[in-house]
C-alpha cells in the first residue's frame, strides 16, 4: 500500500483534550444553573461536533438555548484550549518521521476549525499539517465523507492513496464512503465497537507509523 496522505482526527487521536472540553461542557451547564458532568459522561458525548456536544449536555431541542450554550463552551474553551490537553504518546515523534518520508498530512476534525487551529499551535503541532478543517470548515462534516473528499482534492491525492486515522465511527464511515483506507486508534475516545469497520487497529503511534511507512503493524 502506498501512502501519500495521512489525515488525522484531532481530539481522542492526536490530542487528550477531554479535562479541557469537560471544563467548558460544565462552565456550559453552570450558565444554566444545571449539575456538572464527569468526563467519562462527557467523553461519550464527543465526536459529531460542538453544537450536538452542547445539546446532549443539557439535554434540550431549544434553538436559543443551544445557540447560547454553543456560544457559552466556545468562549470558555477558547480561553482554556489547552490547561490540560496533551499530545498523546509518540505524536510528536511520529509527525516528525511521518514528515521525514514525505507522506503529507491534514487534520480533519468535526471540532469547530478555529478550536482545532487553537490547540494545535498551543501544543506545537500545527506546523506539521497542509491543512487543518473542523466542523465548521464544509457543508458537512464526518461521518460524511466530504471533508476526505475536499481534503485529498486539494493535496492532489487520489483516494486511494490517504489513510484515515481517527478513533471513532464518524472516521471509519468517513473513510469507507470516501474509498480512503482507515486505521482505528484503540486509546481513544470511541470504544472498540467502533472501530470494527476499519482496515487496521492501532494501540499507539508506534503502530500508526508502521502501518503508513510500512503497511504492517509494528512487531506483527
Amino acid at each position: 500500500m502506498t501512502v501519500r496522505a495521512a489525515l488525522f482526527d484531532l481530539d481522542g487521536t492526536l490530542v487528550d483534550s477531554l479535562g479541557d472540553i469537560t471544563d467548558a461542557v460544565n462552565h456550559m451547564l453552570a450558565g444554566f444553573g444545571s449539575p456538572s458532568l464527569t468526563a467519562p459522561s462527557v467523553r461519550k458525548l464527543v465526536g459529531k461536533g460542538a453544537r450536538n456536544l452542547v445539546r446532549r449536555a443539557l439535554g434540550t431541542e431549544s434553538q436559543d438555548d443551544i445557540t447560547r450554550a454553543l456560544d457559552l463552551f466556545v468562549a470558555y474553551n477558547s480561553s482554556h484550549i489547552a490547561d490540560k490537553s496533551s499530545l498523546y504518546p509518540g505524536v510528536r515523534e511520529a509527525l516528525q518521521q511521518l514528515a521525514e518520508s514525505g507522506i503529507r498530512m491534514a487534520v480533519i476534525s468535526n471540532k469547530h476549525e478555529a478550536l482545532c487551529r487553537l490547540v494545535m499551535e498551543a501544543l506545537g503541532i500545527a506546523r506539521q499539517f497542509e491543512i487543518i478543517c473542523g466542523g465548521d470548515t464544509f457543508s458537512e462534516m464526518k461521518p460524511s465523507p466530504l471533508p476526505l473528499l475536499r481534503v485529498v482534492e486539494r493535496l492532489g491525492v487520489p483516494p486511494y492513496e490517504a489513510v484515515m486515522i481517527g478513533d471513532s465511527i464518524n472516521d471509519v464511515q468517513a473513510g469507507q464512503q470516501a474509498g480512503v483506507t482507515t486505521i482505528g486508534c484503540a486509546w481513544g475516545y470511541g470504544g472498540e465497537e467502533e472501530l470494527t469497520g476499519a482496515d487496521h487497529r492501532a494501540a499507539s503511534f508506534r503502530d500508526v507509523t508502521a502501518i503508513l511507512l510500512n503497511g504492517t503493524l509494528a512487531g506483527c
